[in-house]
């Protein structure tokens, strides 16, 4: 345990939110105790109570730094020009960020119940309503709009319905972001014809 690292401050706190959330998958959020983090951990209760006071904190703090990165990206991305390269970088980011946060959200689809009541969902889902603003252009056409969205979805999807299915985790990252730009490139170049200002151009 010792040395070196102990002296980075997060340490302790980034343990005890990995063994939580490695509990929480295996056994159930409901019936994972902060004595039993503790036991695993190898530390006290009161050791563990410095850092965090209730489960809740520990899967709330884990939510806010798992998605910071997410955070991160919806502001550059409402910086961005609204173009298709724009789009592709954010796929490509948030592909990342999710790969990064794949514990997470895997806690969340098994979950659900409680992820509503602590209000993890809602901000959740008001984080995914802002990705949808960026990628999609509301004057495109309803079926370019839908591509847009389902995008984002594909690369969900691409964590969870894949799960079963023998390939590497990276190779599946892979292919689920190129769906998702095949999408956003197609909903793209459907975008100009419906415009009578690209035809002068």
């Amino acid at each position: 345990m010792g040395g070196t690292k102990r002296q980075r401050r997060g340490d302790t706190r980034q343990r005890i939110q990995d063994v939580a959330l490695e509990l929480f998958a295996e056994q159930g959020y409901e019936k994972t105790s902060l004595r039993e983090i503790a036991e695993h951990l190898d530390v006290t209760k009161a050791a563990l109570y410095y850092h965090f006071k209730t489960k809740e904190e520990i899967l709330v703090s884990l939510f806010e730094d798992l998605t910071r990165p997410m955070d991160e990206l919806i502001e550059w991305g409402k910086a961005q020009p609204h173009t298709l390269e724009t789009k592709q970088e954010v796929l490509r980011r948030y592909s990342e960020a999710l790969a990064g946060a794949a514990p997470l959200f895997r806690f969340m689809q098994e979950n659900q119940a409680t992820v509503r009541e602590l209000s993890i969902g809602n901000q959740f889902k008001g984080r995914m309503l802002e990705m949808r603003d960026i990628i999609r252009d509301p004057d495109a056409s309803l079926t370019d709009q839908v591509r847009c969205i389902t995008a984002l979805f594909t690369m969900h999807a691409g964590m969870f319905i894949l799960q079963d299915i023998e390939s590497d985790p990276e190779d599946k990252r892979k292919a689920s972001l190129e769906v998702a730009i095949d999408m956003v490139t197609q909903a793209h170049s459907g975008a100009p014809a419906s415009q009578e200002t690209s035809r002068t151009s």
